[in-house]
């Protein structure tokens, strides 16, 4: 194999083990939040606030991930 064809692979596998990572902690995220807010619905909003701060936190280092992996996949 020619090294562009290991920098796709390479790329493609970066790529798919950030988005499966993102997809699990938001997941873990959104579940202990729905926990949270059955056991104290008064501090639901709270909650909420909080867990859309840290999906977005998650979200972004994910698109920092993304971008690496598509960066070196057009080198």
């Amino acid at each position: 194999m020619e090294a562009t064809a290991f920098a796709y692979l390479a790329a493609g596998i970066g790529a798919a083990m950030t988005v499966i990572g993102a997809g699990l902690g938001i997941g873990k995220l959104a579940a202990a939040a729905m926990e949270a807010s059955g056991r104290q619905p008064e501090v639901a909003g709270q909650v909420r606030t909080s867990m859309l701060i840290a999906a977005a936190l998650i979200e972004g280092a994910t698109f920092f991930a993304l971008v690496i992996c598509i960066l070196l996949a057009i080198k």
